[in-house]
């Protein structure tokens, strides 16, 4: 193997790339960091990971590199802006963007990025952070095919499960799509879990039982342990879901789709974001749920109707 097959660079060392970067750091590559706050390298420096002060020091170093970030403007700076991996002595030839972004800013970024020699893919991943750290995560893949089979030995390292979707933009419309039905899985759970504890259950009992009959989603193994314990240490966040489903409702607006449910759950994202727990994992809705029903229970009841 050549050093560039080895070496390989990580943009964003939040939840996403630390997982990234551990899954490759155990595989055998040699990983180039870089984050724009330099503290949270620390722990994956003391993995192995080499740091980067720069973007383009990581794009010097490696020919492959992920980017794992809030939104495609983030990805297009650090593409194109100051010391962005364009500005690297010799830019790398392909960029994997996991981040769940807007499908027409991410096409029209792969275009200006191929006009340069650069791949791009839009690399976006269903799973939680625990999921893709034990390489669970289902990678949706858009982008030019040459590059998507440049980087399938890549994919094979840092997952079990990958599909190429079409051209660039394929990935990020159905991220966008799957976070839908993902998002309001969690939602539903949440709900049939409070209504089972104020019913008086059991509610690991409960979520036993709900795991073997036909109500059963995936959410039940990913986040109902941590619905019920109060676990809300974050595997995914509630600011990122909502802003995916911010960039959905303006999609929805666009094709002119209704899209009822979705409201409703960036609703209770958005009270759950007022009462301060926008950075907690994306199963503390239960707890907006619980203080929807404590509402209810404690506001005045209508008078009851005479015959």
């Amino acid at each position: 193997m050549t050093k560039d097959e080895l070496s390989i660079g990580i943009l964003g060392t939040g939840l996403v790339g630390t997982a990234l970067a551990e899954i490759l750091l155990e595989r055998g590559f040699l990983v180039h960091v870089w984050n724009r706050t330099a503290e949270k390298l620390r722990d994956l420096v003391e993995k192995g990971a080499v740091a980067e002060k720069t973007p383009a020091r990581v794009g010097d170093a490696c020919d492959r590199v992920f980017i794992s970030v809030m939104t495609t403007g983030i990805v297009a700076e650090l593409c194109e802006g100051r010391d962005g991996l364009l500005a690297a002595e010799t830019p790398p030839r392909h960029i994997l963007d996991t981040t769940t972004g807007d499908p027409d800013e991410t096409i029209a970024l792969a275009e200006r990025l191929s006009r340069r020699g650069v791949g791009f893919l839009d690399a976006t991943i269903s799973g939680s952070s625990r999921q893709i750290r034990n390489r669970e995560g289902l990678y949706m893949i858009g982008g030019d095919r040459e590059a998507f089979t440049d980087c399938e030995d890549l994919l094979r390292e840092v997952t079990a499960d990958y599909e190429y979707l079409g051209p660039s933009g394929s990935g990020s419309k159905a991220k966008l799509a799957s976070n839908i039905i993902l998002g309001l899985n969690r939602l539903v759970l949440a709900e049939g879990l409070v209504f089972a504890e104020r019913m008086g259950l059991d509610l690991a009992r409960f979520l036993g039982v709900l795991k073997r009959s036909p109500a059963y989603s995936a959410a039940m193994d990913v986040k109902g342990e941590k619905m019920i314990t109060g676990d809300f240490t974050p595997q995914s966040r509630i600011l990122q879901h909502h802003k995916d489903l911010t960039i959905v409702r303006k999609y929805a607006s666009r094709a002119g789709q209704d899209l009822p449910l979705t409201d409703i759950h960036l609703e209770i994202m958005e009270a759950a974001i007022a009462a301060g727990e926008g950075d907690k994992d994306t199963c503390v809705v239960i707890e907006e749920l619980r203080r929807r029903r404590n509402r209810l229970t404690t506001a005045p009841q209508p008078p009851t109707m005479l015959a």
